[in-house]
């Protein structure tokens, strides 16, 4: 029998790692690292991009086709800094819930870039996108239906430790959720209880526990407080703030009550059909908004002092807000605006610091979704 050649010999079944595999491990080893990695000084720990989520609309049964698209994010950009609050509000339905689950990546983007640390998080899948999972948490809007009613306290704030055992050690499990109940202001004996043996607030500060759970450095608020009694807000306000400088966290803070936002937010967001119609410090945007929606957003806050109240003018915007599926030409709120011009309709306003306030010393010198941008004195928020 002849020799068998080089050629012919039999192959190995099992089959070698192509190079692409080698490269897309290393891919995802650096990204882990430099997610892990501390933020340089004074660079933004997340940076949004023309962040974009349009949910399509279909017609038909049987063979479904796309006649549209709900555009519930539609072109949204920020940058949040360690140890920074980023308030960000608007009327229901402008599209800031979809902004966080977007943050979350429980949403993928349509379009746009979400960058941590440098990462564009929108592409990254496996152990990479788990870390950024373990250092962005979320503190949802209803703490009655946050958690799960068949677990105890103890295993609802220690399911994070399950996902990311490296954390927390088996053993040490229990003395660190009992940890996190005492820095919430929750006796740590009420771990083996249930959520329906606590009152809304105390639910609140289960579900803060458990975003702090995995050590995060950016916790995203949803409405957190707008289920709770007054009362109940300001204690919760008061204990994420503390929490804040404690653990030196950074908060995307999202709700639609102005004085709230204004009480906890550095930096202050407004959104309107999907858009940041004027984004700025809580002084530019509460005593020299630009924006005619902020303005008018701004006039609505009750005032308790009857004076005031009487001097102040009440802005009334006529009409509905526009649908998501079918958004106006141009500006997007030009349709309610009393500026609206020939303009507004065939050119869309990009989010910068007006033309007029540009190189000034001034505190409207900040970005405006508004080609007719200027301060209007008569309206300031209590």
């Amino acid at each position: 029998m002849a020799e068998l050649s080089k050629t012919d010999e039999p192959q190995d079944a099992t089959p070698n790692v192509s190079e692409v595999d080698v490269v897309d491990a290393r891919t995802e080893e650096e990204a882990v690292h430099a997610i892990e990695a501390p933020v340089e000084r004074g660079e933004p720990i997340l940076q949004v991009r023309n962040l974009k989520k349009h949910f399509p609309l279909t017609q038909g049964i049987l063979f479904k086709r796309q006649i549209g698209a709900v555009k519930a994010v539609d072109g949204v950009s920020f940058d949040l800094h360690q140890g920074e609050t980023l308030g960000i509000v608007g009327e229901s339905g402008c599209g800031k819930s979809t902004v966080a689950k977007l943050l979350m990546n429980l949403e993928r983007a349509t379009a746009g870039e979400i960058f941590y640390k440098g990462q564009d998080i929108t592409k990254l899948s496996g152990r990479a996108l788990k870390a950024v999972r373990r250092n962005i948490q979320m503190v949802f809007q209803d703490p009655y239906t946050s958690l799960n009613p068949r677990m105890t306290v103890g295993d609802i704030i220690g399911e994070p430790f399950d996902i990311h055992p490296e954390v927390a050690p088996k053993g040490d499990r229990r003395r660190k959720v009992q940890e996190l109940l005492d820095v919430v202001g929750l006796n740590p004996e009420y771990i083996n209880r249930y959520p329906h043996q606590f009152s809304g607030g105390q639910r609140q500060r289960i579900g803060i526990a458990r975003g702090l759970a995995l050590n995060p450095e950016i916790i995203i608020c949803d409405e957190p407080v707008s289920a709770l009694d007054v009362s109940v807000q300001a204690q919760v306000i008061n204990l994420m703030e503390r929490l804040q400088d404690e653990f030196n966290l950074s908060y995307i803070f999202i709700a639609h009550d102005l004085s709230i936002v204004r009480h906890i937010s550095d930096r202050v967001g407004v959104m309107y059909l999907g858009k940041i119609a004027e984004i700025g410090s809580d002084e530019q945007i509460y005593e020299h908004p630009t924006h005619p929606y902020t303005q008018a957003l701004l006039s609505a806050v009750p005032v308790p002092d009857p004076e005031a109240r009487e001097d102040r003018e009440r802005i009334i915007l006529t009409g509905d807000v526009p649908s998501p599926a079918n958004p106006p030409s141009g500006c997007s709120f030009r349709t309610r605006c009393w500026k609206a011009q020939d303009r507004c309709a065939s050119e869309a306003p990009l989010l910068a610091i007006p033309e007029r306030f540009k190189g000034a010393d001034s505190p409207a010198a900040h970005e405006s979704a508004c080609h007719f941008a200027e301060e209007k004195d008569v309206v300031h928020a209590a």
